[in-house]
């Protein structure tokens, strides 16, 4: 049964969804707006498939089944810890009717709802998502140490596998492209990707060689040492404000900006 919802606003976006009877979809922890009195609210630390989020009747049976889902839910708080992500869903169900939910992301800017069909998983970068149907199964991928390491950002991804929609938020608007499209590669600021389909290469390089050029790129060109690259045949989805832009404005207008106008390494960003 496919999530009917719709996004609705311009700077910051929300997604108003509507539950069929007994229709489950969650969200993480900080992006529910509203709802209506007869939709239920359950918030619980495990996913909504595999060890469980539906609670499959102690799958295996006995202290066995309880045991094994126990593990389950643990590796997944454990995972979502180690990625900082949220460690508990919410779940939302339509009881005796048709019920609304509310939801948003945490920074202004767009949303968007991708279609699952079960051939091709999700990757998007870490907090972009927002809410899904219980039939979508949220996980975190590691994109390998030596590309976490030198990139800075895409190490911790979420992955969204199974059948049905999700929801995902981002800074600023968004743009879709296929590196197809381009020669089969493309370079991006690390901080914005947003989401990639399944069969993308996801990578990170050096911006420049270690020479004259390559430090005047690091150091005054505002990109820090290293691009995202992006590469295959697939939807790819960035976004055209980064998160260390959006603080550094912030902190200009409170006068709290000590970079002056080059960014790159001399950008004050904590993180």
């Amino acid at each position: 049964m496919t999530l009917k919802q719709e996004i609705v606003g311009n700077a910051m976006q929300m997604a108003v969804v509507n539950l069929h009877p007994g229709q489950t979809v969650y969200c993480e922890a900080g992006k529910f707006l509203f709802k209506t009195v007869n939709v239920t609210m359950e918030t619980r630390l495990s996913g909504p498939s595999g060890s469980g989020g539906q609670q499959q009747g102690g799958s295996g049976g006995g202290m066995g089944g309880l045991l094994r889902q126990a593990m389950g839910t643990a590796m997944q708080v454990g995972q979502r810890m180690l990625a900082g992500e949220s460690l508990a869903f919410q779940y939302f169900t339509a009881q005796g009717g048709e019920g609304t939910v509310g939801f948003a992301g945490v920074l202004p800017g767009e949303m968007r709802a991708l279609e699952l069909d079960g051939t091709r998983a999700w990757f998007a970068e870490k907090d972009a998502f927002v809410a899904a149907e219980s039939t979508v199964d949220f996980g975190i991928a590691f994109a390998g140490g030596r590309t976490g390491m030198s990139g800075g950002e895409g190490f911790i991804l979420e992955k969204f596998t199974g059948h049905g929609t999700v929801i995902i938020a981002g800074a600023g608007n968004f743009i879709d492209l296929n590196p197809a499209d381009f020669g089969g590669r493309i370079e991006v600021d690390t901080g914005c990707v947003v989401a990639f389909e399944e069969g993308i290469q996801y990578g990170v390089q050096r911006v420049g060689g270690v020479n004259r050029q390559g430090l005047m790129n690091a150091v005054f060109g505002g990109e820090g040492l290293s691009l995202a690259t992006l590469e295959g045949n697939g939807r790819v989805i960035l976004q055209s404000l980064t998160i260390e832009s959006l603080a550094n404005a912030l902190k200009k207008a409170q006068g709290g900006d000590k970079q002056g106008p080059t960014g790159g390494l001399f950008s004050t960003h904590a993180g």
